[in-house]
């Protein structure tokens, strides 16, 4: 097991590793719009979904892995009706590749974000 972890995603708010790599697949926790100095981007959920995106872009490669290798994801949004807005981002930040996604509503997220996404990934 490889506890993964770098200064250009923000570092963990908690007792957790920004990722773990095990067998061949690289588990990313929730990343939320910190910045990678752990500043958070308080603007709107298109805001915060493009911090979100680079934030889990770094963590992947970071492990050894990438955008194209994402095989799961789970989305948490503090507003369903903020979806669309953030289907179009994710849509662009994935490309042709289609990863497997849950999107979940919840009442609220760490530092009052509008957005949360996890992912399971192949590594090397």
């Amino acid at each position: 097991m490889q506890i993964i972890s770098t200064e250009n995603a923000p570092s963990a708010i908690g007792p957790y590793s920004q990722a773990i790599v095990h067998n061949g697949l690289l588990y990313a926790s929730g990343q939320i719009a910190l910045n990678p100095d752990g500043g958070f981007e308080s603007g709107d959920v298109t805001a915060q979904a493009k911090q979100v995106f680079s934030n889990l872009k770094n963590v992947l490669e970071a492990g050894g892995s990438g955008v194209d290798k994402v095989l799961k994801t789970t989305l948490f949004l503090t507003n369903i009706d903020d979806f669309a807005a953030v289907n179009a981002l994710y849509a662009e930040f994935f490309g042709n590749h289609k990863p497997a996604r849950s999107t979940v509503a919840v009442k609220a997220l760490p530092k009052n974000a509008l957005i949360e996404l996890e992912c399971v990934a192949a590594a090397e």
